[in-house]
């Protein structure tokens, strides 16, 4: 089992910054890649970014150049920098962790951007 806590989200103006973070416990050494997701009000939940147990990363074209996804090992957590943020970035935002046989999830946090 995983479990994984996110944090940072909040209210923003457009063009801001935040930083959000998911921590994980239990059984990290099963985790082979870890990514965050969003979904907004009346949408389907979407990839914004993933990153492999060897840094591979990959991004959805709406946030390429704006956001990026990385990992402090030493403190088993996951970051989204997230810059020049756009209301269409309004969502909640996932933390994601896969092994070879699950998925998990946090329990999200609201990111809202509007002036």
């Amino acid at each position: 089992q995983v479990q994984l806590v996110e944090s940072g989200g909040g209210l923003v103006q457009p063009g801001g910054s935040l930083r959000l973070a998911c921590a994980a416990s239990g059984s990290i050494r099963s985790i082979n890649a870890m990514g965050w997701f969003r979904q907004a009000p009346g949408k389907q939940r979407e990839l914004v970014a993933t990153i492999t147990i060897d840094d591979n990363t990959n991004y959805a074209d709406s946030v390429k150049g704006r956001f990026t996804i990385s990992t402090d090992n030493a403190k088993n957590t996951v970051y989204l920098q997230m810059n020049s943020l756009k209301p269409e970035d309004t969502a909640v935002y996932y933390c994601n962790a896969a092994t070879w046989f699950s998925v998990y999830w946090g329990q999200g946090t609201q990111v809202t951007v509007s002036s």
